[in-house]
């Protein structure tokens, strides 16, 4: 079968939409276990009685509480607005890849 040029670049176009969808994918799981351990850390912190601890890369530093919780209700609140964006994201590459394809799929019957 005879592919037109403009088909193949439409096929093209598609090959970058779902390497991009991909990118998007892994940044929202990133992004998802981000806010998992993030809630779980709350939760405990919560539940912690006496001395709190951070972690800074490869040692643990005394902490207040209170501090301590409310930058994590701060980058639970960063992470769910940049999850809602990536999702906004890969909802519209999404629907650019379904428009493409139904185009290829037009052209090559």
């Amino acid at each position: 079968m005879q592919i037109d040029k403009e088909t193949n670049e439409k096929m093209q176009e598609l090959q970058i939409l779902e390497q991009n969808f991909q990118g998007i994918a892994m940044q929202k799981q990133a992004l998802q276990i981000d806010e998992s351990e993030s809630k779980t850390a709350l939760e405990e912190l919560g539940k912690a009685k006496g001395e709190v601890f951070r972690v800074l890369g490869q040692i643990m530093i005394k902490s207040d509480k209170e501090t301590l919780k409310k930058e994590l209700e701060e980058r639970l609140k960063l992470v769910g607005i940049k999850l809602k964006t990536v999702e906004k994201h890969e909802l519209e590459i999404r629907e650019e890849i379904e428009r493409i394809r139904g185009e290829i799929m037009e052209k090559i019957k």
